[in-house]
């Protein structure tokens, strides 16, 4: 890429996503600067570490010399957006961006984008709680309007006395209820969109997940035919609707009758994408990098089977490197954490020739990965 002019990457947040970001962006010749408070942040090792808070207008002036700027969370302060606007493209953008860390929000214009989900009441306030059960079927989850993850921020009611005192073990914030989804099988599907309207695709990727943290994913995703297909619609129809520049994840339940239900969005990498980085094609960290600088962009499925299992902190446990090294396919990610109970801490990845010989390997990985 010796004859494309040098472009910087800026990207608010400097975890995980953010090294993996950066590593990815590194062979296309592209410099990477992170804004990020935490002194340890696993991105310092691979990026320019502007260290300090995501509002600090020194920091925010560092990134708005950047040629443009992603994220890696989604709970962005909308102070930094606003120091950012007009001065350098944010992709994904501000509006984008409203929608997506507020599910009441992002539910609604899911359904204004052509895409099905659960049914759902939006609860603000306590007259919201009556009949709210009845009206998604009888039993749901409540969730946070804003900021719940990995399983946080939520409560599963079946009585309307579970509804009350779920609402307030959540504090009595705004909430949505989603009625219960009887399904298949969890999966997931990546879209990237350049500012000038390219569209590319990841795969189809089905998902597991244990005490609301994601566990394994693996492709192809065991699924009827026509699926990704559909899926692929679902996510075009999303991405033009909402304008979308940068890369935006759809988790989707596929229940019994072989249908779709989006069921929740990020307008980042995710989790469930991190098994591309070693099955043989481009990875989902390079097409985000892609589509924000406006590169040549591309599908990005696997040429090889793969899997991935999270490594989460666990007290008192930790997973048998030797062996895992051992496994034919396998390849270690680390972030460069403090070992924490519940934290992500890293992800194995696996490939395999055939789905077979996957399978067999991957079970072999889960003992190893407490």
């Amino acid at each position: 890429m010796s004859d494309q002019p040098a472009a910087t990457l800026g990207i608010l947040g400097g975890g995980q996503l953010a090294q993996m970001l950066a590593l990815a962006a590194l062979p296309l010749g592209v410099q990477v600067r992170v804004l990020e408070p935490d002194a340890e942040a696993p991105a310092r090792l691979c990026a320019e570490h502007v260290h300090a808070p995501y509002t600090d207008p020194a920091g925010l002036d560092a990134l708005a010399a950047c040629d443009a700027v992603t994220l890696e969370f989604e709970n962005v302060p909308v102070e930094s957006l606003d120091a950012l606007r007009g001065r350098v493209p944010v992709r994904p953008g501000a509006g984008l961006l409203a929608r997506s860390k507020h599910r009441a929000r992002e539910k609604a214009a899911l359904q204004e984008a052509g895409a099905r989900t659960a049914p759902f009441v939006v609860i603000q306030r306590e007259a919201d709680l009556d009949g709210a059960l009845d009206r998604v079927g009888g039993q749901g989850i409540l969730k946070t309007s804003e900021l719940g993850y990995d399983g946080k921020g939520q409560v599963r009611v079946a009585s309307d006395t579970d509804l009350r005192q779920g609402w307030a073990e959540l504090g009595q914030v705004a909430c949505i209820l989603e009625g219960f989804v009887t399904f298949e099988r969890e999966v997931s599907l990546a879209v990237a969109r350049t500012a000038d309207g390219r569209l590319a695709f990841g795969p189809l990727v089905e998902n597991v997940h244990r005490d609301g943290i994601l566990r394994t994913s693996v492709y192809p995703a065991a699924v009827p035919d026509g699926t990704e297909a559909r899926a692929r619609e679902m996510a075009r129809a999303v991405a033009e609707g909402w304008g979308l520049e940068g890369l935006l994840t759809l988790e989707f339940f596929q229940v019994p009758d072989g249908d779709l239900l989006v069921n929740e969005v990020a307008p980042r990498v995710h989790n469930s994408g991190h098994l591309t980085q070693d099955g043989g094609g481009a990875s989902q960290f390079e097409a985000q990098v892609r589509a924000v600088l406006g590169l040549p962009l591309s599908d990005w499925s696997p040429l090889l089977p793969c899997a991935m299992v999270n490594y989460v902190g666990v007290e008192g446990a930790a997973p048998d490197w030797a062996a895992i090294d051992a496994l034919p396919g396998t390849r270690v990610h680390l972030y460069h954490k403090a070992h924490r109970t519940g934290r992500k801490l890293g992800h194995v990845n696996l490939a395999a020739p055939d789905l077979p010989t996957l399978h067999q390997r991957l079970a072999q990985l889960e003992q190893l990965i407490p």
